[in-house]
């Protein structure tokens, strides 16, 4: 990690990460008191996301699946919404916790999209997996459509993420402690 200077003063320790050939320097962010992680934020980063998104599809090449499905990633063919929206025809959700997010949030998938997943196998993609929260709501709105998860990847696996034999990623994300070291 480092301390990032800007006119002559300190503002934040941020993290340099490497992935998909690009190096981006991640803000240290306070969970709890001694639990940080790497802010990753690809929105308004074109590179980095046609970096990810080309990498995310070689390591697809080998699954077989109908659909992609993230949580509230615009521009991705099926989106599981945070909140109900008065386009959705007759939604269905499920709840989400996630590390980043205070409290309980829901995902929700509008009728139209639910009846695309039905019968279908869907790879399901996350821009960082960490705890499980939020790739196990999706999941369980996969099954709740009547789908079937095809697959798991994401950009980053976070913390102890990278030793799940059950997604895919392209690199590793520690998590750091309140002085900004690694755990």
């Amino acid at each position: 990690y480092y301390r990032k200077k800007q006119e002559g003063r300190t503002t934040m320790m941020t993290y340099p990460m490497h992935v998909a050939g690009l190096v981006r320097d991640l803000p240290i962010c306070k969970v709890t008191e001694d639990f940080y992680i790497g802010a990753f934020i690809m929105f308004g980063d074109a590179e980095l996301t046609v970096a990810c998104a080309r990498d995310l599809l070689k390591l697809a090449e080998e699954l077989d699946y109908d659909y992609l499905l993230t949580a509230e990633a615009k521009s991705i063919p099926l989106i599981a919404r945070k909140g109900p929206k008065v386009y959705m025809p007759d939604p269905i959700s499920v709840e989400d916790r996630s590390i980043t997010t205070l409290g309980v949030q829901q995902l929700f998938l509008g009728r139209d999209d639910a009846d695309l997943i039905k019968g279908k196998k869907i790879l399901i993609v996350d821009d960082v997996i960490s705890t499980g929260g939020s790739l196990h709501a999706m999941e369980t709105l996969v099954a709740k459509a009547g789908g079937t998860v095809a697959g798991r990847m994401a950009v980053l696996a976070e913390g102890d993420a990278k030793n799940r034999d059950d997604i895919k990623f392209l690199a590793p994300l520690p998590t750091f402690k309140a002085d900004g070291s690694v755990r």
